[in-house]
Protein backbone atom coordinates (compact mmCIF):
# COMPACT_ATOMS: atom_id res chain seq x y z
CA UNK A 1 0.00 0.00 0.00
CA UNK A 2 1.35 3.39 -1.14
CA UNK A 3 0.12 5.63 1.79
CA UNK A 4 0.57 8.51 -0.43
CA UNK A 5 -0.83 8.39 -3.89
CA UNK A 6 -3.50 5.52 -2.09
CA UNK A 7 -2.66 2.99 -4.39
CA UNK A 8 -2.05 -0.45 -4.20
CA UNK A 9 -0.91 -3.58 -5.76
CA UNK A 10 -0.81 -7.38 -4.96
CA UNK A 11 -0.80 -11.30 -5.74
CA UNK A 12 -3.61 -13.39 -5.78
CA UNK A 13 -3.05 -17.20 -5.29
CA UNK A 14 -6.58 -19.00 -4.90
CA UNK A 15 -7.45 -22.88 -4.83
CA UNK A 16 -10.96 -23.39 -5.39
CA UNK A 17 -12.47 -26.37 -4.87
CA UNK A 18 -15.86 -27.51 -7.16
CA UNK A 19 -18.31 -28.60 -4.63
CA UNK A 20 -20.91 -28.65 -7.02
CA UNK A 21 -22.77 -31.29 -9.25
CA UNK A 22 -21.83 -28.47 -12.46
CA UNK A 23 -18.85 -28.64 -14.63
CA UNK A 24 -17.65 -25.38 -14.46
CA UNK A 25 -16.00 -23.36 -17.47
CA UNK A 26 -16.82 -19.79 -16.16
CA UNK A 27 -16.15 -18.21 -12.97
CA UNK A 28 -17.12 -14.55 -11.80
CA UNK A 29 -14.62 -12.57 -9.56
CA UNK A 30 -16.36 -8.91 -7.95
CA UNK A 31 -14.44 -5.81 -8.43
CA UNK A 32 -15.66 -3.48 -6.19
CA UNK A 33 -13.75 -0.50 -6.32
CA UNK A 34 -14.76 0.23 -9.36
CA UNK A 35 -18.21 1.25 -8.73
CA UNK A 36 -16.60 4.57 -7.41
CA UNK A 37 -16.03 5.91 -10.56
CA UNK A 38 -18.55 8.55 -12.79
CA UNK A 39 -20.57 6.77 -14.93
CA UNK A 40 -20.79 3.50 -13.13
CA UNK A 41 -24.41 1.85 -12.38
CA UNK A 42 -23.89 2.85 -8.89
CA UNK A 43 -23.50 6.28 -9.95
CA UNK A 44 -26.13 6.49 -12.31
CA UNK A 45 -28.64 4.52 -9.09
CA UNK A 46 -27.51 7.31 -7.07
CA UNK A 47 -28.71 9.83 -9.38
CA UNK A 48 -31.75 8.14 -10.15
CA UNK A 49 -33.64 6.57 -7.57
CA UNK A 50 -35.94 9.06 -5.26
CA UNK A 51 -34.62 9.31 -1.86
CA UNK A 52 -30.43 8.73 -2.63
CA UNK A 53 -28.40 7.64 0.72
CA UNK A 54 -27.63 10.99 2.04
CA UNK A 55 -23.80 10.10 2.88
CA UNK A 56 -23.47 9.69 -1.05
CA UNK A 57 -24.99 12.71 -2.31
CA UNK A 58 -23.94 16.32 -1.74
CA UNK A 59 -26.81 18.95 -1.34
CA UNK A 60 -26.60 21.84 -3.73
CA UNK A 61 -29.04 24.86 -5.29
CA UNK A 62 -30.35 24.94 -8.74
CA UNK A 63 -32.47 27.82 -9.27
CA UNK A 64 -32.91 28.48 -5.62
CA UNK A 65 -34.13 24.84 -5.55
CA UNK A 66 -32.32 22.33 -3.09
CA UNK A 67 -30.62 19.72 -5.41
CA UNK A 68 -29.01 16.18 -4.37
CA UNK A 69 -26.15 15.74 -6.47
CA UNK A 70 -24.14 11.91 -6.56
CA UNK A 71 -20.90 12.81 -4.79
CA UNK A 72 -19.75 9.60 -7.38
CA UNK A 73 -20.06 11.65 -10.00
CA UNK A 74 -17.63 14.28 -8.74
CA UNK A 75 -15.13 12.16 -8.66
CA UNK A 76 -11.83 13.21 -10.52
CA UNK A 77 -9.08 10.54 -11.50
CA UNK A 78 -6.96 10.34 -8.21
CA UNK A 79 -10.02 10.44 -5.88
CA UNK A 80 -12.03 7.40 -7.83
CA UNK A 81 -11.61 3.57 -7.03
CA UNK A 82 -10.51 1.09 -8.96
CA UNK A 83 -9.27 -2.40 -9.44
CA UNK A 84 -7.59 -4.03 -12.46
CA UNK A 85 -6.54 -7.72 -13.03
CA UNK A 86 -3.54 -8.93 -14.99
CA UNK A 87 -1.98 -11.84 -15.93
CA UNK A 88 -4.95 -14.11 -14.96
CA UNK A 89 -3.59 -17.92 -14.73
CA UNK A 90 -5.27 -21.13 -13.99
CA UNK A 91 -3.15 -23.85 -13.00
CA UNK A 92 -0.29 -21.46 -14.51
CA UNK A 93 -2.36 -21.45 -17.87
CA UNK A 94 -3.45 -18.38 -19.16
CA UNK A 95 -7.50 -17.68 -19.24
CA UNK A 96 -9.49 -15.07 -20.48
CA UNK A 97 -10.30 -12.71 -18.33
CA UNK A 98 -12.84 -9.89 -18.97
CA UNK A 99 -13.59 -6.56 -16.65
CA UNK A 100 -17.11 -5.84 -16.66
CA UNK A 101 -17.30 -2.73 -14.61
CA UNK A 102 -17.67 -4.56 -10.80
CA UNK A 103 -17.44 -8.20 -11.94
CA UNK A 104 -14.55 -9.94 -13.75
CA UNK A 105 -15.90 -12.39 -16.14
CA UNK A 106 -13.39 -15.26 -16.35
CA UNK A 107 -13.09 -17.92 -19.05
CA UNK A 108 -11.08 -21.07 -17.84
CA UNK A 109 -8.38 -22.62 -19.50
CA UNK A 110 -9.86 -25.93 -19.00
CA UNK A 111 -13.28 -26.91 -17.71
CA UNK A 112 -13.55 -27.84 -13.92
CA UNK A 113 -15.18 -31.07 -12.62
CA UNK A 114 -17.38 -31.71 -10.09
CA UNK A 115 -15.36 -32.34 -6.87
CA UNK A 116 -12.04 -31.19 -7.88
CA UNK A 117 -9.92 -28.53 -7.48
CA UNK A 118 -7.82 -25.54 -9.59
CA UNK A 119 -5.46 -23.30 -8.99
CA UNK A 120 -6.11 -19.23 -10.15
CA UNK A 121 -3.29 -16.53 -9.67
CA UNK A 122 -4.06 -13.17 -10.65
CA UNK A 123 -1.84 -9.79 -10.18
CA UNK A 124 -3.81 -6.79 -9.09
CA UNK A 125 -4.14 -2.87 -9.12
CA UNK A 126 -6.52 -0.71 -7.25
CA UNK A 127 -7.06 2.73 -5.93
CA UNK A 128 -9.05 3.60 -2.72
CA UNK A 129 -11.68 5.58 -3.76
CA UNK A 130 -12.09 8.88 -1.31
CA UNK A 131 -14.72 7.08 1.05
CA UNK A 132 -18.00 7.55 -0.41
CA UNK A 133 -20.02 4.06 0.52
CA UNK A 134 -18.12 1.78 3.45
CA UNK A 135 -15.01 1.42 1.66
CA UNK A 136 -12.13 4.18 1.49
CA UNK A 137 -9.63 6.95 2.22
CA UNK A 138 -10.14 10.24 4.54
CA UNK A 139 -13.85 9.98 5.66
CA UNK A 140 -15.58 12.53 7.60
CA UNK A 141 -14.42 11.08 10.75
CA UNK A 142 -10.61 11.28 9.87
CA UNK A 143 -9.58 7.75 9.55
CA UNK A 144 -7.41 7.32 6.54
CA UNK A 145 -7.63 4.04 5.03
CA UNK A 146 -11.31 1.78 5.37
CA UNK A 147 -10.18 -0.91 3.13
CA UNK A 148 -13.69 -3.05 2.35
CA UNK A 149 -14.46 -4.87 -0.96
CA UNK A 150 -10.52 -3.89 -1.71
CA UNK A 151 -9.40 -7.02 -3.04
CA UNK A 152 -10.84 -9.21 -6.31
CA UNK A 153 -13.28 -11.59 -4.45
CA UNK A 154 -14.30 -14.87 -6.19
CA UNK A 155 -18.31 -14.91 -6.68
CA UNK A 156 -20.21 -17.69 -4.68
CA UNK A 157 -21.58 -20.57 -7.48
CA UNK A 158 -24.06 -22.78 -5.31
CA UNK A 159 -27.79 -24.77 -5.96
CA UNK A 160 -29.30 -21.49 -7.48
CA UNK A 161 -26.19 -20.65 -9.85
CA UNK A 162 -23.33 -17.72 -9.94
CA UNK A 163 -24.39 -14.90 -7.66
CA UNK A 164 -22.16 -12.50 -9.52
CA UNK A 165 -24.46 -9.34 -8.54
CA UNK A 166 -22.89 -5.96 -9.77
CA UNK A 167 -22.43 -3.89 -7.37
CA UNK A 168 -24.90 -1.07 -6.93
CA UNK A 169 -24.07 -0.29 -2.76
CA UNK A 170 -25.81 -2.62 -1.02
CA UNK A 171 -25.58 -6.29 -0.13
CA UNK A 172 -23.04 -8.89 -0.30
CA UNK A 173 -22.67 -12.67 -0.19
CA UNK A 174 -19.35 -14.31 -0.46
CA UNK A 175 -17.43 -17.98 -0.54
CA UNK A 176 -16.26 -19.74 2.61
CA UNK A 177 -12.68 -19.68 2.42
CA UNK A 178 -9.07 -20.02 4.41
CA UNK A 179 -7.30 -16.92 4.17
CA UNK A 180 -3.65 -15.92 4.13
CA UNK A 181 -3.39 -12.39 3.91
CA UNK A 182 0.21 -10.31 4.04
CA UNK A 183 -0.15 -6.45 3.83
CA UNK A 184 2.97 -3.94 3.93
CA UNK A 185 2.30 -0.35 4.49
CA UNK A 186 3.96 2.45 6.20
CA UNK A 187 5.29 1.58 10.01
CA UNK A 188 3.68 4.06 11.45
CA UNK A 189 -0.10 3.37 10.63
CA UNK A 190 -1.89 0.66 13.02
CA UNK A 191 -4.11 -1.88 11.38
CA UNK A 192 -7.22 -3.79 12.87
CA UNK A 193 -9.71 -6.56 10.90
CA UNK A 194 -10.53 -9.72 9.18
CA UNK A 195 -8.65 -13.23 10.98
CA UNK A 196 -5.36 -13.60 13.89
CA UNK A 197 -2.40 -11.56 13.39
CA UNK A 198 0.42 -13.63 13.07
CA UNK A 199 3.35 -11.46 13.54
CA UNK A 200 2.25 -9.96 16.90
CA UNK A 201 5.75 -9.53 18.44
CA UNK A 202 6.95 -7.81 15.11
CA UNK A 203 4.22 -4.87 14.65
CA UNK A 204 3.53 -4.64 18.53
CA UNK A 205 0.79 -1.46 18.71
CA UNK A 206 -0.29 -3.48 21.83
CA UNK A 207 -0.74 -6.90 19.89
CA UNK A 208 1.71 -8.77 21.56
CA UNK A 209 0.73 -11.00 23.85
CA UNK A 210 1.59 -9.83 27.36
CA UNK A 211 5.43 -9.20 28.84
CA UNK A 212 6.88 -10.42 25.07
CA UNK A 213 8.93 -8.01 23.18
CA UNK A 214 8.88 -6.08 20.22
CA UNK A 215 10.95 -7.23 17.64
CA UNK A 216 10.87 -4.55 14.63
CA UNK A 217 13.17 -4.02 12.00
CA UNK A 218 13.90 -0.02 12.38
CA UNK A 219 16.11 -0.04 9.62
CA UNK A 220 12.93 -0.78 7.27
CA UNK A 221 9.92 2.16 6.22
CA UNK A 222 7.15 -0.54 6.29
CA UNK A 223 5.88 -3.57 8.44
CA UNK A 224 4.24 -6.28 6.73
CA UNK A 225 1.25 -7.45 8.54
CA UNK A 226 0.38 -10.85 8.37
CA UNK A 227 -3.33 -12.10 9.18
CA UNK A 228 -4.77 -15.57 8.91
CA UNK A 229 -8.66 -16.53 8.85
CA UNK A 230 -9.63 -19.87 8.82
CA UNK A 231 -13.59 -20.67 7.35
CA UNK A 232 -14.94 -16.92 6.39
CA UNK A 233 -16.21 -15.47 3.70
CA UNK A 234 -14.35 -11.98 3.22
CA UNK A 235 -11.43 -10.37 4.74
CA UNK A 236 -11.42 -6.45 5.64
CA UNK A 237 -8.65 -4.42 7.42
CA UNK A 238 -8.70 -0.59 8.44
CA UNK A 239 -5.65 1.49 9.20
CA UNK A 240 -4.59 4.72 10.88
CA UNK A 241 -1.63 6.34 12.12
CA UNK A 242 -3.53 7.56 15.58
CA UNK A 243 -5.42 4.41 16.38
CA UNK A 244 -5.84 3.46 20.06
CA UNK A 245 -5.61 -0.59 20.31
CA UNK A 246 -7.66 -1.67 23.68
CA UNK A 247 -8.62 -5.13 24.46
CA UNK A 248 -11.11 -7.00 26.66
CA UNK A 249 -11.57 -11.03 26.88
CA UNK A 250 -15.03 -12.17 27.66
CA UNK A 251 -15.83 -15.05 30.06
CA UNK A 252 -15.85 -17.19 26.61
CA UNK A 253 -12.23 -16.49 25.94
CA UNK A 254 -12.74 -14.17 23.47
CA UNK A 255 -10.88 -11.31 22.70
CA UNK A 256 -12.55 -8.53 21.48
CA UNK A 257 -10.34 -5.43 19.87
CA UNK A 258 -11.49 -2.03 19.99
CA UNK A 259 -9.37 0.10 17.76
CA UNK A 260 -10.72 4.68 17.72
CA UNK A 261 -8.67 7.73 16.76
CA UNK A 262 -6.98 9.71 19.34
CA UNK A 263 -9.41 12.26 19.39
CA UNK A 264 -9.84 13.65 23.41
CA UNK A 265 -13.70 13.77 22.15
CA UNK A 266 -14.30 10.55 21.70
CA UNK A 267 -11.92 8.31 24.51
CA UNK A 268 -14.14 8.24 27.45
CA UNK A 269 -17.65 6.49 25.41
CA UNK A 270 -14.80 4.36 23.56
CA UNK A 271 -13.58 3.24 27.14
CA UNK A 272 -17.00 3.15 28.23
CA UNK A 273 -18.40 1.39 25.74
CA UNK A 274 -16.21 -1.54 26.06
CA UNK A 275 -17.64 -3.44 29.00
CA UNK A 276 -21.08 -3.43 27.57
CA UNK A 277 -19.46 -4.83 24.29
CA UNK A 278 -18.49 -7.58 26.38
CA UNK A 279 -21.84 -7.80 28.26
CA UNK A 280 -23.64 -8.02 24.49
CA UNK A 281 -20.81 -10.73 23.14
CA UNK A 282 -22.10 -12.93 26.39
CA UNK A 283 -25.47 -12.09 26.00
CA UNK A 284 -25.24 -13.37 22.34
CA UNK A 285 -23.30 -16.35 22.18
CA UNK A 286 -26.22 -17.50 24.99
CA UNK A 287 -28.98 -16.70 23.40
CA UNK A 288 -28.35 -17.94 19.63
CA UNK A 289 -24.91 -20.23 20.08
CA UNK A 290 -21.35 -19.73 20.82
CA UNK A 291 -19.21 -17.08 18.13
CA UNK A 292 -16.96 -19.72 16.80
CA UNK A 293 -13.82 -17.26 16.64
CA UNK A 294 -11.25 -16.35 19.10
CA UNK A 295 -11.16 -12.92 17.98
CA UNK A 296 -13.72 -9.83 17.20
CA UNK A 297 -12.99 -6.55 15.66
CA UNK A 298 -14.56 -3.26 16.79
CA UNK A 299 -13.22 -0.45 14.31
CA UNK A 300 -13.72 2.98 13.47
CA UNK A 301 -14.10 3.69 9.94
CA UNK A 302 -15.90 6.33 9.95
CA UNK A 303 -19.20 5.63 7.56
CA UNK A 304 -22.22 4.31 9.86
CA UNK A 305 -21.99 0.46 10.33
CA UNK A 306 -21.14 -1.95 8.27
CA UNK A 307 -20.20 -5.99 9.19
CA UNK A 308 -17.73 -8.02 7.87
CA UNK A 309 -15.69 -10.99 8.74
CA UNK A 310 -14.94 -10.89 12.62
CA UNK A 311 -14.96 -7.28 12.68
CA UNK A 312 -17.64 -3.95 12.03
CA UNK A 313 -16.59 -0.85 10.93
CA UNK A 314 -18.60 1.84 12.45
CA UNK A 315 -18.45 5.89 13.14
CA UNK A 316 -17.11 6.51 16.20
CA UNK A 317 -17.90 10.16 17.11
CA UNK A 318 -21.42 10.74 18.54
CA UNK A 319 -23.34 10.32 21.53
CA UNK A 320 -22.02 6.79 24.05
CA UNK A 321 -26.00 5.35 23.70
CA UNK A 322 -25.41 5.85 19.71
CA UNK A 323 -22.11 3.85 19.84
CA UNK A 324 -23.13 1.25 21.89
CA UNK A 325 -26.44 1.16 20.21
CA UNK A 326 -24.30 0.51 16.36
CA UNK A 327 -21.78 -2.07 18.24
CA UNK A 328 -24.77 -3.92 19.26
CA UNK A 329 -26.14 -4.29 15.40
CA UNK A 330 -23.30 -4.55 13.69
CA UNK A 331 -21.77 -7.68 15.93
CA UNK A 332 -25.17 -8.67 15.89
CA UNK A 333 -24.58 -9.65 12.48
CA UNK A 334 -21.71 -12.14 12.88
CA UNK A 335 -23.58 -14.57 13.84
CA UNK A 336 -26.49 -14.38 11.19
CA UNK A 337 -24.30 -12.71 8.18
CA UNK A 338 -20.32 -13.77 9.75
CA UNK A 339 -21.30 -17.17 10.47
CA UNK A 340 -24.89 -18.74 8.60
CA UNK A 341 -24.34 -16.36 5.88
CA UNK A 342 -27.88 -16.32 3.91
CA UNK A 343 -27.77 -14.65 0.27
CA UNK A 344 -28.31 -11.11 2.10
CA UNK A 345 -28.57 -9.76 -1.62
CA UNK A 346 -31.54 -11.87 -1.95
CA UNK A 347 -32.73 -12.02 1.38
CA UNK A 348 -31.88 -8.91 2.70
CA UNK A 349 -34.60 -9.89 5.67
CA UNK A 350 -32.94 -12.88 7.00
CA UNK A 351 -29.74 -11.11 7.62
CA UNK A 352 -30.73 -6.99 8.92
CA UNK A 353 -34.20 -8.52 10.43
CA UNK A 354 -32.79 -11.26 12.47
CA UNK A 355 -29.74 -8.78 13.34
CA UNK A 356 -31.95 -6.27 14.51
CA UNK A 357 -34.37 -8.79 16.46
CA UNK A 358 -30.83 -9.62 18.74
CA UNK A 359 -29.82 -6.21 18.95
CA UNK A 360 -33.19 -5.19 20.52
CA UNK A 361 -33.02 -8.39 22.74
CA UNK A 362 -29.30 -6.65 23.56
CA UNK A 363 -30.56 -3.86 24.45
CA UNK A 364 -33.30 -4.62 26.41
CA UNK A 365 -31.13 -7.46 28.57
CA UNK A 366 -28.38 -3.81 28.73
CA UNK A 367 -31.05 -2.04 30.04
CA UNK A 368 -32.19 -4.55 32.29
CA UNK A 369 -35.33 -5.22 30.71
CA UNK A 370 -36.49 -1.52 31.69
CA UNK A 371 -39.08 0.56 29.58
CA UNK A 372 -40.95 -1.00 26.50
CA UNK A 373 -38.81 -3.51 24.42
CA UNK A 374 -37.38 -1.97 21.17
CA UNK A 375 -38.98 -4.54 19.12
CA UNK A 376 -42.25 -2.57 19.34
CA UNK A 377 -40.69 -0.17 17.18
CA UNK A 378 -40.65 -2.34 13.82
CA UNK A 379 -44.24 -2.80 14.01
CA UNK A 380 -44.56 1.06 13.63
CA UNK A 381 -41.85 1.43 10.84
CA UNK A 382 -43.54 -1.37 9.08
CA UNK A 383 -47.36 0.12 9.72
CA UNK A 384 -46.22 3.20 8.21
CA UNK A 385 -44.98 1.86 5.37
CA UNK A 386 -48.01 -0.22 4.76
CA UNK A 387 -49.51 2.95 4.77
CA UNK A 388 -47.43 4.93 2.52
CA UNK A 389 -48.48 2.37 -0.03
CA UNK A 390 -44.40 1.40 -1.29
CA UNK A 391 -44.05 -1.88 0.09
CA UNK A 392 -42.46 -4.70 -1.79
CA UNK A 393 -42.31 -7.81 -1.16
CA UNK A 394 -39.39 -9.03 1.41
CA UNK A 395 -38.54 -11.35 -1.72
CA UNK A 396 -37.25 -8.48 -3.62
CA UNK A 397 -33.87 -8.59 -4.57
CA UNK A 398 -32.05 -5.62 -2.68
CA UNK A 399 -31.10 -3.99 -4.91
CA UNK A 400 -34.60 -3.67 -7.00
CA UNK A 401 -36.65 -1.56 -4.01
CA UNK A 402 -37.60 1.75 -5.79
CA UNK A 403 -36.83 3.64 -2.93
CA UNK A 404 -33.85 3.25 -0.24
CA UNK A 405 -36.48 3.71 2.67
CA UNK A 406 -38.80 0.59 0.97
CA UNK A 407 -35.54 -1.32 1.44
CA UNK A 408 -34.56 -0.14 4.99
CA UNK A 409 -38.09 -1.10 6.20
CA UNK A 410 -38.91 -4.14 4.69
CA UNK A 411 -35.39 -5.54 5.30
CA UNK A 412 -34.79 -4.43 8.94
CA UNK A 413 -38.44 -4.19 10.75
CA UNK A 414 -40.37 -6.54 8.61
CA UNK A 415 -37.32 -8.58 8.91
CA UNK A 416 -37.09 -8.81 12.56
CA UNK A 417 -41.11 -9.07 12.84
CA UNK A 418 -40.99 -12.16 10.64
CA UNK A 419 -39.05 -13.99 14.18
CA UNK A 420 -41.58 -11.87 16.12
CA UNK A 421 -44.60 -13.07 14.83
CA UNK A 422 -43.11 -16.13 15.18
CA UNK A 423 -42.78 -16.16 18.56
CA UNK A 424 -46.50 -14.89 18.61
CA UNK A 425 -47.34 -18.28 16.16
CA UNK A 426 -45.15 -20.90 18.16
CA UNK A 427 -44.32 -19.52 21.47
CA UNK A 428 -41.12 -17.44 22.86
CA UNK A 429 -39.60 -21.17 23.87
CA UNK A 430 -40.20 -22.52 21.07
CA UNK A 431 -38.59 -19.32 18.53
CA UNK A 432 -35.72 -19.73 20.75
CA UNK A 433 -34.54 -23.08 20.46
CA UNK A 434 -35.52 -22.73 16.79
CA UNK A 435 -32.58 -19.80 16.71
CA UNK A 436 -30.25 -22.06 18.95
CA UNK A 437 -30.82 -25.00 16.36
CA UNK A 438 -30.91 -22.79 13.04
CA UNK A 439 -27.62 -21.75 14.06
CA UNK A 440 -26.31 -25.09 14.98
CA UNK A 441 -27.45 -26.73 12.35
CA UNK A 442 -26.87 -24.01 9.50
CA UNK A 443 -23.58 -22.35 10.67
CA UNK A 444 -21.05 -21.85 6.91
CA UNK A 445 -23.98 -23.46 5.22
CA UNK A 446 -25.58 -20.25 3.37
CA UNK A 447 -28.95 -20.75 4.75
CA UNK A 448 -32.48 -19.98 2.62
CA UNK A 449 -35.84 -19.09 3.67
CA UNK A 450 -37.01 -22.29 3.79
CA UNK A 451 -34.27 -23.48 5.76
CA UNK A 452 -35.56 -20.79 8.74
CA UNK A 453 -39.24 -22.15 8.16
CA UNK A 454 -38.34 -25.70 8.48
CA UNK A 455 -36.03 -25.38 11.48
CA UNK A 456 -38.87 -24.07 13.14
CA UNK A 457 -41.37 -26.96 12.02
CA UNK A 458 -39.21 -29.31 13.21
CA UNK A 459 -38.63 -27.55 16.53
CA UNK A 460 -42.80 -26.60 16.90
CA UNK A 461 -44.41 -29.17 14.55
CA UNK A 462 -46.36 -26.51 13.09
CA UNK A 463 -47.15 -26.00 10.10
CA UNK A 464 -45.83 -22.94 8.28
CA UNK A 465 -45.33 -22.73 4.42
CA UNK A 466 -48.09 -20.06 4.24
CA UNK A 467 -46.74 -18.08 6.64
CA UNK A 468 -43.17 -17.79 5.17
CA UNK A 469 -44.91 -17.32 1.83
CA UNK A 470 -47.40 -14.82 3.20
CA UNK A 471 -45.31 -12.32 4.69
CA UNK A 472 -41.74 -12.74 2.12
CA UNK A 473 -43.44 -13.43 -1.27
CA UNK A 474 -46.56 -11.24 -1.14
CA UNK A 475 -47.67 -7.66 0.71
CA UNK A 476 -50.86 -9.25 2.12
CA UNK A 477 -51.37 -7.62 5.03
CA UNK A 478 -52.95 -9.18 8.68
CA UNK A 479 -56.04 -7.19 9.60
CA UNK A 480 -58.60 -8.63 11.92
CA UNK A 481 -61.05 -7.11 13.89
CA UNK A 482 -64.28 -7.24 16.37
CA UNK A 483 -67.29 -7.02 13.97
CA UNK A 484 -69.83 -7.28 16.54
CA UNK A 485 -70.59 -8.17 20.50
CA UNK A 486 -73.99 -9.11 21.41
CA UNK A 487 -76.07 -10.44 24.28
CA UNK A 488 -77.93 -14.11 24.03
CA UNK A 489 -81.66 -13.68 23.29
CA UNK A 490 -82.72 -16.74 25.05
CA UNK A 491 -81.97 -15.91 28.34
CA UNK A 492 -79.34 -17.74 28.92
CA UNK A 493 -76.38 -15.58 30.64
CA UNK A 494 -73.85 -15.58 27.19
CA UNK A 495 -72.23 -13.38 24.91
CA UNK A 496 -71.36 -13.66 21.78
CA UNK A 497 -68.49 -12.56 20.06
CA UNK A 498 -68.29 -11.97 15.65
CA UNK A 499 -65.20 -11.46 14.62
CA UNK A 500 -63.66 -10.82 10.83
CA UNK A 501 -60.79 -11.47 9.01
CA UNK A 502 -60.21 -8.04 6.57
CA UNK A 503 -56.65 -8.80 5.79
CA UNK A 504 -55.94 -11.33 3.34
CA UNK A 505 -52.89 -12.85 5.58
CA UNK A 506 -54.35 -15.21 8.24
CA UNK A 507 -53.29 -15.72 11.80
CA UNK A 508 -54.61 -17.07 14.68
CA UNK A 509 -55.82 -15.66 17.01
CA UNK A 510 -54.94 -14.29 20.95
CA UNK A 511 -58.37 -12.92 22.75
CA UNK A 512 -58.31 -11.85 26.09
CA UNK A 513 -61.56 -10.55 27.99
CA UNK A 514 -61.78 -7.96 31.10
CA UNK A 515 -64.91 -8.58 32.99
CA UNK A 516 -66.26 -5.63 35.31
CA UNK A 517 -64.95 -7.87 38.72
CA UNK A 518 -61.73 -7.49 37.59
CA UNK A 519 -61.39 -11.10 36.66
CA UNK A 520 -59.97 -12.48 33.50
CA UNK A 521 -59.65 -14.83 30.59
CA UNK A 522 -58.07 -15.82 27.02
CA UNK A 523 -59.51 -17.61 24.30
CA UNK A 524 -57.61 -18.99 21.19
CA UNK A 525 -58.74 -19.62 17.92
CA UNK A 526 -56.27 -21.69 15.99
CA UNK A 527 -55.60 -21.50 12.25
CA UNK A 528 -56.61 -24.29 10.33
CA UNK A 529 -53.97 -24.58 7.99
CA UNK A 530 -51.36 -24.20 10.72
CA UNK A 531 -52.52 -27.44 12.58
CA UNK A 532 -51.20 -26.20 15.78
CA UNK A 533 -52.08 -25.34 18.87
CA UNK A 534 -49.38 -23.09 21.06
CA UNK A 535 -48.78 -23.60 24.91
CA UNK A 536 -50.73 -20.63 26.68
CA UNK A 537 -48.44 -17.56 26.74
CA UNK A 538 -50.38 -16.14 29.97
CA UNK A 539 -50.54 -19.52 31.76
CA UNK A 540 -51.47 -17.39 35.10
CA UNK A 541 -54.82 -16.60 33.14
CA UNK A 542 -57.58 -19.51 32.44
CA UNK A 543 -57.62 -20.07 28.66
CA UNK A 544 -60.22 -21.89 26.33
CA UNK A 545 -59.08 -23.10 23.23
CA UNK A 546 -62.10 -22.83 20.34
CA UNK A 547 -62.29 -24.22 17.24
CA UNK A 548 -59.93 -23.20 14.18
CA UNK A 549 -60.51 -21.00 11.88
CA UNK A 550 -60.62 -21.58 7.99
CA UNK A 551 -59.03 -19.18 6.10
CA UNK A 552 -61.73 -19.27 3.49
CA UNK A 553 -64.05 -17.92 6.08
CA UNK A 554 -63.76 -14.62 6.60
CA UNK A 555 -66.44 -14.63 9.67
CA UNK A 556 -65.95 -16.29 12.84
CA UNK A 557 -68.47 -16.29 16.10
CA UNK A 558 -68.02 -17.95 19.33
CA UNK A 559 -69.90 -17.10 22.68
CA UNK A 560 -68.62 -16.10 26.18
CA UNK A 561 -69.95 -17.75 29.24
CA UNK A 562 -71.27 -14.19 30.64
CA UNK A 563 -73.51 -11.34 30.29
CA UNK A 564 -72.70 -7.91 28.13
CA UNK A 565 -73.20 -6.56 30.76
CA UNK A 566 -70.22 -7.98 32.87
CA UNK A 567 -67.67 -7.19 30.23
CA UNK A 568 -65.56 -4.30 30.50
CA UNK A 569 -63.30 -4.95 27.71
CA UNK A 570 -62.16 -7.47 24.47
CA UNK A 571 -58.73 -7.15 22.92
CA UNK A 572 -57.62 -9.45 19.98
CA UNK A 573 -53.96 -9.84 20.40
CA UNK A 574 -53.22 -8.66 23.86
CA UNK A 575 -49.33 -8.59 23.52
CA UNK A 576 -49.24 -6.58 20.52
CA UNK A 577 -46.74 -9.39 18.93
CA UNK A 578 -49.19 -9.58 15.65
CA UNK A 579 -48.45 -6.80 12.88
CA UNK A 580 -51.76 -6.11 12.48
CA UNK A 581 -51.87 -2.79 10.60
CA UNK A 582 -55.31 -1.60 12.53
CA UNK A 583 -55.27 -2.03 15.79
CA UNK A 584 -58.50 0.00 16.58
CA UNK A 585 -60.56 -2.68 15.67
CA UNK A 586 -58.94 -5.04 17.70
CA UNK A 587 -61.14 -3.62 20.80
CA UNK A 588 -64.18 -3.66 22.73
CA UNK A 589 -64.73 -1.59 25.65
CA UNK A 590 -68.65 -1.76 26.94
CA UNK A 591 -69.30 1.95 27.72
Amino acid sequence: MDVKTYKYKGKQELVYTNNSSDTLRRVFYHLFNNAFQPGSEMDMRLQSIKDPDGRMVNKIKVDDKEVKESRISKLNSNEIGYLHVTNFKQDGVNAVAKEVETILEVTLAKPLLPGKSTKFTLDFDGQVPVQIRRSGRNNREGVELSMAQWYPKMAEFDFEGWHADPYISREFHGVWGNFDVKITIDKNYILGGTGYLQNANKIGFGYEKKGSKVKKDTNSETLTWHFKATKVHDFTWAADKNYIHDKQVTADGITIHFLYKNNPDIIENWKKAQPETVRLMEFYNKTIGKYPYKDYSVIQGGDGGMEYAMCTLILGEGKLDGLIGVIAHEMAHAWFQGVLASNESKHSWMDEGFTTFLEDLGIYELNDKKGENPIFGAYKSYAKLVESGKEQPLSTHSDRYDENRSYSVASYSKGELFLTQLEYLVGKENLIKTLKRFFNEFKFKHPTPNDIKRTAERVSGANLDWYLVDWTQTTNTIDYGIKNIESATDGVQKTGVSLERIGRMPMPIDILVEYTDGTKETFYIPLRMMSYEKENPTPEIKRTTLKNWAWGNPNYFFEINKNKNNIKKITIDPIGLMADIKRENNVFENK
